[in-house]
């Protein structure tokens, strides 16, 4: 029977680690001069290509680390510090600096030609942020059914996130510099809470478990 908790919990970690707000202005700045079909093209296809790499690291991830020899527990104090780095850089308004300066070069580089996948799905969908919280939280979900849940729990948060890059012009001006401040900050409190749980369970599981 599936968990609601962790399945609340996994949809929470992953939506604020993802940042669809934070993300809306960055996308329309990777697109201007783009019409409006093509700007959706680029979202939809900048967005598969995230949910495929996310939903093999949820199937494979676990996997992939026990060959390696490293626990899950290890990984969740790893990955909960990466997070909680993620949070603190949010709180602290560095994070979109960061992202608008990983876009700024991918347009130098590829003149638009491949933004779905460089830098929209890499590494501004799914950075590693975003593959530390899926194998996280995936860690959580070891029967094959809640695999299937966990994979529609990432597709859900891709659909939003896919939503609000298509109304990334009315977010933008809806919240404007104030809300989407306020906005980044709230989450990355969130986040820097989940991420010290994990932390918190990675403790047990290594010196307890």
């Amino acid at each position: 029977m599936l968990n609601i908790d962790l399945l609340v919990n996994a949809i929470t970690t992953l939506l604020v680690t993802i940042d669809p707000p934070g993300l809306a202005p960055i996308f329309l700045g990777l697109t201007v001069g783009m019409t409006r079909p093509q700007r959706t093209q680029v979202a939809l296809r900048g967005c598969v290509i995230a949910f495929c790499i996310l939903a093999v690291f949820a199937l494979t991830g676990a996997g992939v680390l026990s060959l390696l020899g490293i626990s899950i527990g290890a990984f969740r104090i790893a990955g909960g510090l990466l997070l909680f780095w993620i949070a603190f850089e949010m709180i602290f308004e560095r994070r979109n600096e960061r992202k608008e300066k990983t876009s700024e070069v991918a347009i130098t580089r590829d003149h638009i030609h491949n933004i779905a996948v460089f830098p929209l799905a890499l590494p501004l969908i799914a950075g590693p942020g975003a593959i530390s919280a899926t194998i996280l939280t995936s860690g959580s979900f070891p029967s094959a059914l809640e695999r299937g849940a966990l994979i529609g729990v990432i597709a859900l948060c891709i659909a939003i996130l896919f939503l609000s890059l298509v109304i990334a012009e009315r977010i933008d001006r809806f919240l404007g510099k104030t809300g989407r401040a306020i906005l980044t900050r709230l989450l990355g409190v969130i986040l820097a809470a989940l991420a010290v749980q994990f932390v918190v369970d990675g403790v047990k599981s290594v010196f307890i478990g």
